[in-house]
């Protein structure tokens, strides 16, 4: 499809916006674009910085954080491979500095390399990429004019966000949950089970080299396949220490461009580094991978430095898996 079309369509839409508020406003082969407001026809002058969300009740002061950086006039951008628009009329009420909050929902390859898509995320003054299910967005926009933007965005100093899904991508690794999702028993009885699927070189946050990312951290357990997830990483040679930043629901960390991050929310974030390859990680046998370590940081309680890999205010312990159990140096074998 021309980009004419989408356009004019847009165009034509605008005073029904200000009116209505939010409503469909372009779409075209594999995606669907709605807008609340009237877009900047440029992004606006921003500051870097991203907001990693750990999924469940949205965290109004995570999407303050982003506009305050995003500054005025500019567009809020929220990204889906599914869902509805339901973003644009909460950040619009947060956000009220924003000319306009846009909803892409892209959900093939062919929507991803549509001109409009590309344009419209690369006038964006802040980037948010949804909850829904991260194969999509490996699948769908991996390698294509999305992925290019959204990087682009982030060199040009955007201030980026993503929550659930949309946080399992912002690392420098990925789980990608390409044959749906692993749970932490049959990840550490197996560390090369068919579900433990991760990826790289997705999207490249600066201060996420290294880092794989992980969101309903203690509601669904996910400290053992986490370990797992490291491990594998260490094993295929991607890098000799991988580190991970696992977000509980209901929690955001708020990380600044110098690496100095902080805790919102109702939660706690566990900052995680391994110490090199894993004593054992191969197929149909359980992982062996000792002297994890662990900082746990919650809500208010002091700060985190991605770079140093350092934080004040949190609490330190380590964690090792043997024989496919794990086990903690905290009082009563506690992973959390």
């Amino acid at each position: 499809m021309s980009r004419s079309k989408p356009v004019l369509r847009l165009s034509l839409c605008i005073c029904l916006v200000c009116l209505y508020g939010r409503m469909l406003a372009a779409e075209g082969p594999g995606y669907k674009y709605f807008v609340s407001g009237e877009p900047s026809a440029v992004a606006g002058k921003t500051k870097p910085g991203f907001a990693l969300m750990g999924g469940g009740e949205d965290q109004d002061a995570a999407f303050h954080w982003m506009c305050e950086l995003a500054g005025s006039g500019g567009n809020f951008v929220v990204l889906r491979a599914s869902g509805t628009d339901a973003y644009n009329p909460y950040v619009r009420k947060l956000c009220p500095a924003m000319s306009a909050v846009e909803t892409l929902i892209i959900t093939s390859r062919e929507g991803a390399a549509q001109p409009f898509v590309a344009e419209t995320i690369r006038k964006a003054s802040a980037v948010f990429l949804a909850g829904g299910s991260q194969d999509n967005y490996i699948n769908f926009w991996s390698g294509t004019p999305v992925a290019d933007s959204i990087n682009e965005a982030i060199k040009n100093g955007v201030p980026v966000g993503g929550t659930s899904a949309g946080l399992a991508v912002l690392g420098d690794y990925s789980f990608a949950a390409l044959k749906d999702t692993v749970k932490s028993k049959e990840a550490l009885a197996n560390p090369f089970d068919e579900h433990v699927t991760l990826t790289r070189d997705f999207l490249h946050v600066p201060m996420l080299g290294g880092i794989i990312t992980d969101s309903h951290f203690v509601a669904r357990d996910r400290m053992g396949r986490l370990l797992v997830f490291l491990a594998r990483i260490a094993k295929d040679g991607w890098t000799d220490t991988p580190r991970a930043i696992a977000i509980d629901e209901k929690t955001a960390v708020l990380l600044e461009s110098d690496g100095k991050a902080r805790v919102t929310g109702a939660g706690t974030v566990y900052f995680i580094k391994a110490p090199g390859l894993p004593e054992k990680c191969i197929p149909d046998v359980p992982l062996t991978f000792r002297n994890l370590a662990v900082y746990r940081l919650s809500a208010g309680a002091g700060s985190f430095d991605v770079r140093s890999w350092s934080g004040i205010g949190g609490s330190g312990y380590k964690l090792s898996v043997e024989d496919g159990v794990v086990k903690s140096t905290l009082a009563g074998n506690k992973l959390y």
